[in-house]
């Protein structure tokens, strides 16, 4: 055991090999990499190409401030289901849909589990499904493509569309003190403006945390609301 705290669940995780669009931001060189992660590591979160399970639940619960009543939930990207767990493991009950490129991942979620919940494979194109309030996206991002720009905004369009409320992402920020050429990084202002102006909507730019202590803020995280949020200014 790896100190992980196990939640006892009885609901659905869907997930999906999904393609964007037509060209193939996700080539198989990028499955076969998560492929060997797992093959490696096991199901945790180092086949998911991140450093420890603390780090993971960090991100997660910056993504999560964008509304502490979620009620629905879209995760692109969703690996092992990992998210889902941290949902449950904090007694949030949101209605989830996992969306994912690399069928073993959706494997281990069927085998992981086994109190009647599953995974589900669903085949898509360019639409991601409708009618959920929130679409989430974390790490997805990080790795070097062909085109990483155009895959971040193609991306960030169609979570944008499908949601009704808003995204929540995280990605590496420019401004850190080290670079490993293999990751993205992109300046988060660039990207605020790009959520601004042409997504439409009202964003709010996280680069304030560290998922270590005393850590290097080295990447950030973008809410994006629908509609504005409201403070009346009472006390």
């Amino acid at each position: 055991m790896d100190g992980r705290k196990v939640c006892h669940i009885t609901t659905v995780i869907f997930t999906k090999n999904f393609n964007l669009n037509s060209e193939k931001f996700y080539m198989s060189d990028l499955v076969k990499h998560y492929q060997s992660l797992l093959k490696k590591h096991g199901p945790g979160p180092q086949a998911v190409q991140y450093t420890d399970l603390a780090t993971q639940n960090a991100r997660f619960e910056i993504l999560t401030q964008i509304d502490p009543h979620l009620t629905s939930v879209i995760d692109v990207g969703c690996g092992l289901g990992d998210f889902w767990s941290f949902l449950r493991c904090k007694g949030d009950q949101s209605r989830y849909l996992g969306l994912d490129i690399v069928p073993e991942f959706i494997e281990h979620a069927n085998s992981r589990f086994t109190d009647g919940s599953k995974a589900q494979l669903i085949n898509s194109a360019d639409v991601l499904p409708t009618g959920y309030n929130y679409a989430i996206l974390s790490g997805v991002f990080n790795n070097k493509t062909e085109d990483n720009w155009n895959f971040m905004t193609k991306t960030l369009r169609s979570m944008y569309l499908a949601s009704d409320k808003g995204i929540a992402f995280n990605a590496m920020s420019k401004f850190v003190d080290y670079f490993d050429p293999n990751l993205y990084y992109v300046d988060p202002m660039e990207v605020l403006n790009f959520c601004k102006q042409e997504l439409g909507g009202h964003p709010v730019l996280r680069h304030d945390y560290s998922v270590r202590k005393e850590g290097y803020p080295f990447e950030f995280a973008i809410y994006v609301y629908k509609k504005p949020q409201y403070f009346s200014g009472k006390k």
